[in-house]
């Protein structure tokens, strides 16, 4: 059963300026794992937009948002294998998932050139 959908959008510009400007928002932003991907890429600051996306979309299928303490390094996204992105959850977040009988976590990330967006997809076991 779906327990909440997320969305978001995101000037890719946007964070890699902020990014640039804020001494040591990249490590309060993002896990160590999201930063080795993307600082590995090209066009880095794409691949950090998509994930703050999904942080952002997370929170909202959530239902919540920020209420409660949670951090963006409680969310992680991270390309398995065949490089599909997938979601991991830390502290907050996660209690809040297990609280929730959150059993499964979709993300679908997509950019371009000035453009990152998110969809996020929560399953739970629980009945609304």
């Amino acid at each position: 059963m779906i327990f909440g959908i997320g969305t978001d959008i995101i000037e890719v510009r946007r964070v890699g300026d902020k990014l640039a400007r804020t001494k040591r928002l990249k490590e309060k932003v993002f896990t160590p794992r999201e930063i080795e991907y993307c600082e590995a890429r090209k066009m880095s600051a794409q691949h950090f937009a998509a994930r703050f996306s999904a942080k952002e979309a997370f929170l909202k299928a959530m239902g919540t948002g920020w209420s409660g303490g949670r951090k963006f390094d409680e969310i992680e996204v991270v390309n398995n294998a065949l490089g599909k992105p997938e979601l991991f959850v830390h502290g907050k977040v996660k209690a809040f998932c297990e609280a929730h009988a959150i059993t499964g976590m979709e993300v679908s990330l997509s950019h371009i050139k000035d453009l990152a967006q998110a969809v996020v997809v929560l399953e739970t076991k629980l009945k609304g």
